[in-house]
């Protein structure tokens, strides 16, 4: 059977991301030939030190117009991930910080892969493009009913308007175009950040800094689904080979929790015994997010292999060994 990644060229941007530098080391392990793209500004040169002789880097900027046609000049497949991420707190208070820097490089990618004839193009969207109050476990129809969740409301919308984009592009230049809707991912490399941290980097980061008692934002009984961050790359490349059609496809698993058992998951993991307070004057984000699947099974046959207790082992022992010594 033809191997589709062999010998292709491929743009990743966002490279030294988090998820990004996953992504690339599944498809030089499939035979591709990467261009890798960051800023360094979210991401970590380090990240990339595993294949760093392997790909080609780029530093540059996004937001430059110019610099994303040089970079998509000759590329057969553009996997667009970068974005600026945060915790609940800063995208709350910044909403029209988050929209703008994250909507306006995928409205500039889109366009250079389009002027540059690139073969296929992935949005990298996001959960955050649904409302509070979706169905539960949430199919893709229901990305633009409503608002999106109000304490992701800037990048929600940037998310959403790439999605636009990528349906009119689509319709009209007949572009080969997946959109993938990744729910909460998780893994080592991850933001320890406090300011970029999401819930398990900054539940973890706290726990080994021996905070006690642990102040958790919340009453604890709003739940997530994580995807472990292999299985989501896995999954990306799955949906632009198999399904390069502007149609959202969620990306993540079944296996739903609520925040109180997934911290006693990481203490116990952890062996640690700090009390734990819940506050319940800082909000909790959405009360559950958990995707539908289905499509994702029956347009790519992709389903999540590594489930959230051992995905948490591989986590807080890369961050024992390497993430406590690192920058974040």
């Amino acid at each position: 059977m033809k191997n589709f990644w062999d010998r292709r060229k491929v743009l990743v941007t966002g490279a030294a991301g988090f998820v990004g530098s996953h992504l690339i080391e599944q498809l030089l392990e499939r035979g591709a030939v990467v261009t890798a793209v960051d800023n360094l500004s979210n991401g970590c040169i380090e990240n990339l030190s595993a294949v760093g002789k392997k790909i080609n880097f780029i530093k540059g900027d996004l937001k430059d117009f110019d610099f994303c046609l040089k970079v998509s000049k000759g590329q057969s497949c553009v996997m667009n991930l970068t974005s600026m991420v945060a915790g609940i707190s800063f995208n709350k208070m910044h909403p029209g910080t988050m929209f703008w820097n994250n909507a306006i490089v995928c409205l500039n990618m889109l366009e250079a892969a389009r002027q540059s004839n690139v073969g296929r193009f992935q949005v990298a969207s996001s959960a955050c493009v649904y409302p509070r109050f979706c169905t539960i476990p949430t199919p893709e129809e229901e990305g633009f009913k409503g608002l999106p969740e109000p304490t992701n409301y800037g990048y929600g919308w940037a998310k959403r308007t790439a999605e636009v984009q990528a349906n009119a592009y689509s319709k009209e230049f007949k572009m080969k175009i997946s959109i993938v809707r990744p729910y909460n991912c998780y893994g080592p490399r991850d933001h320890f950040d406090p300011q970029k941290s999401h819930v398990i980097p900054a539940l973890i980061k706290r726990v080994f800094d021996g905070e006690d008692p642990l102040r958790v934002w919340g009453d604890g009984e709003q739940s997530r689904a994580f995807i472990y961050v292999e299985d989501l790359a896995r999954g990306m490349m799955e949906a632009i080979e198999k399904y390069p059609v502007a149609d959202p496809i969620n990306l993540g698993t079944k296996e739903e929790i609520k925040i109180k058992d997934l911290i006693k998951m990481i203490l116990d993991i952890s062996d640690r015994h700090p009390q734990v307070v819940f506050d319940t004057s800082k909000p909790s984000g959405q009360p559950r997010r958990n995707c539908d699947t289905k499509k994702a099974i029956e347009k790519v046959d992709f389903e999540a292999k590594i489930n959230l207790i051992e995905g948490l082992k591989r986590t807080i022992l890369w961050y024992k060994q390497k993430g406590a010594a690192s920058r974040y």
